[in-house]
């Protein structure tokens, strides 16, 4: 009995599995420096808003349920278009990178 074409079968299994979770977390990665450069002098390193701008400007918590109820499609035009003082992205970011910014945020409220 030949084994061969099951051990191979076993190590494209392995070597897919470590390349699609090495993926996750370079994007992962990738949305938390770019929240950091982007996000994070308006709303807290942490998503809290706790900062001298978040807070003269009344910014919400991403942790807050006013903010987790929104729709990932809601957080992606916030972000695309700004709102209030929050200025677009839209040109200045790729609509990838803005979908890993919202599920940051999304990451941030469960911390």
């Amino acid at each position: 009995m030949n084994h061969r074409p099951f051990q191979i079968s076993l190590a494209v299994l392995a070597l897919t599995s470590a390349l699609l979770f090495t993926s996750s977390a370079s994007a992962q990665g990738d949305a938390a420096a770019l929240f950091k450069s982007k996000c994070a002098a308006c709303h807290g390193p942490d998503g809290t808003a706790n900062t001298a701008v978040g807070k003269s400007m009344k910014i919400r918590d991403f942790h807050s349920p006013d903010v987790q109820k929104q729709t990932d499609t809601q957080l992606t035009d916030i972000i695309s278009s700004g709102k209030g003082a929050m200025p677009s992205y839209k040109g200045k970011l790729t609509d990838d990178q803005i979908k890993q910014l919202v599920g940051y945020v999304r990451e941030l409220a469960k911390k």
